[in-house]
């Protein structure tokens, strides 16, 4: 499959961006090491194992030629009713594993040959190898930001036996602009090794999803139940340009829009399991457990 062909069935299938590089090129995980060093990914053991596997997806598919980078946009107006849950706009659809892992599958089986399709399934440092790929730029707020379209889109990886055209890293930053920084509710945006990134253990994404058990007493959540959008919101590469007509765009996938109807934060406080079951069927949002979301709307309910 060429290149051109290449791009022409991944917009076939509703891909917002493709780029392709080099799986021999190695990955910043050095920086992350010193990351996990640091013990900024918190209680996220799993973060820490296979870390030599992270910057060498040839230790994942040694026959592996090329990786196909892609992204898919998820924007969409964030409508939180007062006295509701809020949730970040990733999560307000259709679980994005699933989604996207279709998508990227079609595309394994148009380009034929070995692959292996990855979207968090896989030890991969999937934001550095997408940004090798041409699809975007390390912000301040350790997104992935395309200069084009901001920063709502979620990525998927396919390694593949087929070598493919490279693109171009992405060129771009932040400049002086400090935004995220100065919005974060909790501080979370910390300067160290040189870089700005983002310590978990302060994050509300982190404290909210991936935390387990009580939250400390003097943590105020802001209103978010599930996820946080702050960095994101307040980005000047997501405010809508007329010059830039992909950015503020909704995402034209359909299961990734708004279809559930959240409970109130009384109701969700104290939900049963079978409701919840019903609730967050084939979401994201299951990632966070009954309980987790549970506390997480009790906190809010106190604040």
């Amino acid at each position: 499959m060429t290149k051109a062909e290449l791009l022409e069935h991944a917009e076939g299938l509703g891909l917002s961006g493709v780029g392709v590089c080099d799986p021999a090129a190695r990955a910043h995980s050095v920086f992350f090491a010193a990351w996990l060093e640091r013990g900024n990914h918190g209680t996220m053991d799993w973060m820490a194992r296979n870390t030599e596997l992270r910057g060498d997806p040839l230790r994942l598919m040694p026959s592996a030629k090329s990786i196909v980078m892609v992204s898919l946009n998820y924007d969409q107006p964030l409508d939180h009713r007062t006295g509701h849950p809020k949730i970040a706009r990733y999560a307000l659809g259709r679980d994005y594993h699933k989604v996207l892992k279709s998508k990227l599958k079609k595309l394994g089986a148009r380009l034929g040959g070995e692959w292996r399709a990855c979207v968090d399934s896989a030890p991969l440092l999937e934001r550095e190898y997408a940004h090798l790929a041409g699809l975007g730029w390390f912000g301040k707020n350790s997104c992935l930001i395309d200069s084009r379209r901001g920063s709502y889109f979620f990525l998927g990886a396919l390694l593949s036996d087929r070598w493919i055209e490279r693109d171009r890293p992405s060129l771009g930053g932040c400049g002086t602009c400090t935004r995220c920084i100065d919005a974060c509710p909790t501080g979370a945006i910390v300067f160290a090794d040189e870089r700005w990134q983002v310590d978990s253990r302060r994050c509300i994404s982190y404290l909210t999803i991936e935390h387990r058990g009580p939250l400390d007493p003097s943590v105020d959540l802001h209103g978010w139940t599930f996820g946080c959008d702050v960095c994101q919101e307040v980005c000047p590469f997501n405010e809508p340009r007329s010059s830039q007509p992909l950015r503020g765009q909704v995402t034209a996938e359909p299961d990734l829009l708004t279809s559930r109807k959240w409970p109130s934060l009384d109701e969700l406080a104290q939900i049963d399991q079978d409701a919840w079951d019903r609730l967050t069927a084939g979401s994201a949002t299951r990632r966070a457990g009954i309980e987790g979301l549970r506390r997480n709307a009790r906190r809010n309910l106190e604040i």
